[in-house]
């Protein structure tokens, strides 16, 4: 099945594999966004990155960013947070 431009996007793509992580290492929202810098990242938008409604590129980043500022020096990749790559711009 091909996707065309005007077909709409599914926002809602399922709990990430970011989820997991946080629940197996008692990590809570609050813990990323006050390791991150001020107004870096919400509460909002790490349950938003937590449940899987999606985001763009460049918040999935800030929220990598934020997870591995947390659990230094174990680090984490793309691919370990999220089954989908945002686009630029929704």
């Amino acid at each position: 099945m091909s996707t065309k431009p005007t077909d709409p996007i599914e926002m809602n793509v399922g709990v990430q594999p970011l989820d997991a992580i946080m629940e197996t290492k008692a990590i809570r929202n609050h813990d990323l966004v006050a390791v991150a810098p001020a107004g870096f990242i919400n509460h909002k938008q790490v349950q938003k990155a937590r449940k899987g409604r999606r985001l763009t590129i460049h918040m999935q980043e800030k929220i990598l960013e934020a997870l591995n500022l947390f659990c230094a020096p174990e680090t984490f990749e793309f691919k370990e947070l999220f089954s989908y790559r945002g686009k630029k711009d929704l």
